[in-house]
């Protein structure tokens, strides 16, 4: 068999034959040519017979390494006049629009940044991080499931950090379905109402909930583009309200501390916050000794503790409608009463939102159908911070959580 024919069996690339095969110190080289005779436009599906010229400098792509070898393809191709986009080099089957890397090696790429860390996927496939954010991007724009839109019913918005200085991506998820389905960078209302301009009034219309915090911008959004839909406010936003106003009280006892000059005590004092930040079940064992200190002890900070963990046993799975409505006012009233400032702001807040806090629990659109979601998402973005651009983060959130199927190159699937 000659090198060429076994080459063209051994990469499998889809339109093209290979026309030379030539071995380099570090790589090997193929040189192939387009099987059909038709010019296609690589930004649309316009095609046409006629060339405006032919490049006079090969395009080279990466495609899989042979071992420890690179692998590149490369290729003479011809320019097109499209109406649309203008003069541009023909399309290639084998890889996206604007890329120097072939649809399988960028289909490894994106399969290695859905499951490991930066450091293993640069090392083994030899490329720098913002490459890979460049490829995921490319991947997301052309694989993800265009009917991730449809059929929204129960979703929900929010609002995550990927960056310091208050950069925020803004994230909608399908509750049914449990996966993100749409994404962009920024925050309340105007990035709501992105969300519902590309969903369109038609299924807009159809969309029957709606969880989100108690910030003002996605509910005035969702208000202005779906008036039909229940606007429900998560627990977990409730009680990470509570946890903050215990945090509050917390740090103001520990500066009192420190005013009156009692160092010893306030140096003390600092180590209880994850006592009391933390759950009572994961608490570790000095924890635990300083939860049972703070607890003889009293005072405003006990007094904060408990608010808190009254707040959070509401929403514990078993209580009906009327439990939760009842014991909601409860609180209310123990948090007003409590003579704590960042409490009696807290029953404020509650008692403006009480009708959605309701509705959540009622449709059963708790924390616990998108806390692990949320964490799974909390943790792409920490690995996304080597990503210069919103795009590339948001893109590897969505090809790690959004309706997307990833196929290696070895198990069949068509390209498209």
């Amino acid at each position: 068999m000659r090198v060429t024919a076994a080459f063209s069996r051994l990469l499998r690339l889809k339109g093209v034959w290979v026309r030379a095969v030539r071995f380099e110190p570090d790589r090997v080289v193929v040189e192939v040519a387009l099987r059909r005779r038709r010019l296609v436009c690589p930004e649309c599906s316009f095609s046409t017979p006629h060339r405006h010229n032919i490049r006079e400098v090969q395009s080279v792509w990466r495609h899989l390494d042979l071992g420890v070898w690179r692998l590149e393809i490369r290729a003479t191709l011809r320019r097109l006049s499209c109406p649309v986009h203008g003069v541009r080099t023909e399309g290639v089957p084998f890889a996206r629009a604007g890329s120097d890397f072939t649809r399988d090696f960028e289909a490894l790429v994106a399969f290695l940044a859905s499951r490991t860390d930066k450091t293993t996927i640069t090392r083994l496939v030899r490329i720098n991080w913002r490459t890979v954010g460049r490829i995921i991007e490319r991947v997301c724009a052309t694989d993800l499931d265009p009917g991730r839109l449809d059929e929204l019913f129960d979703i929900g918005i929010d609002e995550i950090s990927w960056r310091k200085q208050h950069r925020y991506l803004t994230l909608v998820c399908d509750h049914q379905r449990r996966r993100v389905v749409w994404g962009t960078e920024g925050a309340g209302e105007k990035a709501g109402d992105r969300f519902f301009a590309e969903l369109g009034p038609e299924r807009a219309s159809q969309i029957k909930a709606i969880s989100m915090d108690m910030g003002p911008g996605y509910a005035k959004s969702a208000r202005k583009h779906a008036p039909q839909a229940t606007i429900c406010i998560d627990s977990y936003h409730v009680v990470q309200l509570a946890t903050k106003a215990l945090e509050e009280v917390r740090r103001d006892y520990w500066n009192e501390l420190r005013s009156l000059g009692d160092q010893q005590a306030a140096r003390r004092f600092k180590d209880a916050r994850w006592a009391l930040l933390k759950n009572p079940e994961n608490l570790t064992k000095s924890q635990a000794v300083t939860y049972r200190k703070l607890k003889r002890a009293g005072g405003e900070v006990w007094r904060a503790y408990t608010l808190k963990e009254a707040l959070r046993a509401i929403f514990a799975p078993g209580l009906t409608l009327e439990d939760v409505s009842v014991l909601i006012d409860r609180f209310i009233s123990c948090a007003t009463r409590s003579r704590l400032a960042p409490f009696t702001r807290l029953a404020q807040t509650i008692t403006k939102h009480r009708e959605g806090i309701l509705a959540a629990v009622r449709l059963g659109i708790t924390n616990a159908r998108t806390e692990a979601l949320n964490n799974k998402v909390r943790l792409i973005t920490r690995r996304a911070y080597g990503f210069h651009s919103a795009t590339a983060a948001l893109a590897l959130i969505m090809l790690t959580c959004g309706p997307i199927n990833l196929q290696l190159p070895h198990e069949p699937h068509l390209h498209p």
